[in-house]
């Protein structure tokens, strides 16, 4: 596990805008997808393919499918990279089971952490969403929150996805702050660790799920949610 204080987190200089990842660290991602896919996984597999594998497979091919230019939107992605994972396990989906299982986003509410931590960091600093998503895919997922953000920045608005620098970028000069004026809050270790180390920004693990880090993407804060995450942060 990293440090979770110390060295490897320091809150000074004191950051203008917290920004956070939001499908998996304020958002039940997982938990969300799974279920949906078992509905799914339960209609049309008699050999017990599990959840899980369908999830681990369209994160692959969301890897590969969001570093391809031109730009896609998610929804995008999410159909043809839900496609592919179960056509990768030998199913084949009626575009009704595509659609509902690429309209998931809309249907994640927050980790029940989320909206107190959010409400008390609200009271010290801006708050962002920095999200590889869709202007209207994202709306009511952050809705579903409740707690207002003052920036959600998405791939569409950047036309690039994390961890790319062309997302990190514009949404610094739409915010109007330096990268040092952050703290980035995140729990994905590719897509978002991953650009911290690489753009030197200070970083956040939100390790809701008990993984194994990247030791190449050091120096990142460790957390198992966002109630520590806001006791680093907050004076």
């Amino acid at each position: 596990m990293a440090q979770i204080d110390g060295p490897m987190f320091k809150l000074h200089p004191a950051p203008k805008v917290i920004t956070f990842d939001c499908y998996g660290t304020l958002v039940q991602w997982y938990e969300v997808l799974l279920h949906e896919i078992d509905m799914v996984l339960a209609a049309h597999d008699p050999r017990g393919v599990g959840a899980s594998a369908i999830l681990d497979q369209f994160s692959a091919q969301g890897r590969r499918l969001t570093a391809e230019r031109p730009h896609r939107l998610y929804k995008d992605i999410l159909r043809i990279g839900f496609t592919a994972a179960f056509e990768h396990h030998g199913l084949t989906l009626n575009p009704e089971d595509v659609e509902w299982i690429a309209s998931a986003p809309k249907r994640m509410g927050p980790h029940a952490d989320v909206p107190d931590a959010l409400r008390r960091l609200r009271q010290h600093y801006k708050l962002a969403i920095f999200t590889n998503s869709d202007d209207d895919l994202i709306a009511p997922t952050v809705a579903s929150i409740g707690v207002p953000f003052d920036y959600v920045i998405t791939a569409e608005q950047a036309q690039a996805y994390k961890p790319s620098r062309q997302l990190f970028e514009y949404a610094y000069q739409r915010m109007g702050v330096t990268p040092d004026e952050t703290v980035h809050v995140a729990m994905g270790m590719y897509w978002d660790m991953k650009a911290c180390h690489e753009l030197g920004l200070r970083g956040i693990w939100v390790n809701r799920r008990g993984e194994t880090g990247n030791p190449d993407w050091l120096p990142y804060a460790e957390v198992p949610d966002l109630v520590r995450a806001a006791e680093l942060l907050l004076p």
